[in-house]
């Protein structure tokens, strides 16, 4: 009876320890889990953003290698960066008119003008980089699943477009053991020095007539009506957009020339 007995509650001892443990290995695996997930990963890191001047190419480079080995395609969804790796996806976006595109990195470049992307013929129309030559854009870096073409603008692109650089975030921080990447990070936008002068006028009205016809043609042009004086005269002038160069003004100026509206390219508005 007394064997009986103690064999009882050694079984009865065994079970508790055999529970006690495996209730204890269950809150490690719980705290482990919970750790891993309060890790930084890549998914959960704010995404890169870059800012800067962005241009385009396009038939003139039909069918030409890329620097990633495949032909350059003009109606396919990709642009040219100098260090990003090949098949990074950018969210392109011009915050003057909020469109957006995404398109995937295949080519280096561009390597003039302080310069950050080249992008494709066909995602560089929606931002109205072929019209203008060139514009600026905040860039920030998606997920490889997101598909390539027109997208919506992020929600937060007023932060995007004003932040600091110091809150602005690497791309290292992204993709991590990427060297080719090292030296990307927050581009300043320089500073616009060149103007397209549509005419001048006496009467505001004028001024306001020329602005609106342009606007009608190319909604994507930024055009303002700069007011002052000359010998107590009033002058109403019509300026089209802000550019880096003198190149990149002509273009608007002929594309003017040919709707029939006359211009000229200034440097600075207040010229």
């Amino acid at each position: 009876m007394k064997l009986l007995l103690r064999l009882n509650v050694s079984g009865l001892m065994t079970a508790v320890l055999i529970t006690l443990l495996s209730t204890l290995f269950s809150e490690a695996r719980a705290m482990r889990s919970s750790d891993d997930e309060k890790t930084p990963t890549a998914a959960t890191r704010r995404s890169a953003v870059l800012r800067g001047r962005a241009s385009w190419y396009g038939r003139e480079h039909q069918g030409h290698r890329t620097s990633n080995g495949e032909r350059f395609d003009r109606n396919k969804y990709t642009c040219a960066h100098k260090t990003l790796p090949f098949g990074t996806r950018l969210r392109v976006t011009n915050p003057e008119t909020q469109k957006s595109v995404v398109v995937r990195v295949s080519d280096r470049g561009p390597f003039r003008h302080q310069r950050i992307l080249d992008l494709s013929e066909i995602a560089a129309r929606p931002l109205g980089i072929v019209q203008r030559g060139a514009v600026s854009v905040v860039a920030e870096v998606v997920p490889s699943d997101t598909p390539l073409g027109p997208a919506d603008a992020p929600e937060d692109l007023a932060s995007l477009t004003t932040d600091s650089l110091n809150t602005l975030t690497a791309i290292t921080s992204i993709l991590p053991g990427s060297a080719e990447a090292t030296d990307v990070v927050v581009v300043p936008e320089p500073q616009p020095t060149f103007v397209v002068q549509a005419g001048t006028f006496g009467d505001a009205r004028n001024a306001q007539a020329v602005q609106d016809k342009i606007k009608s043609l190319d909604s994507s042009l930024t055009v303002t009506v700069a007011t002052g004086s000359k010998e107590g005269k009033p002058l109403n002038r019509v300026l089209v957009g802000s550019f880096q160069n003198k190149a990149e003004a002509d273009k608007v100026r002929l594309q003017l020339q040919k709707w029939g509206i006359a211009s000229l390219v200034r440097q600075g508005e207040n010229m």
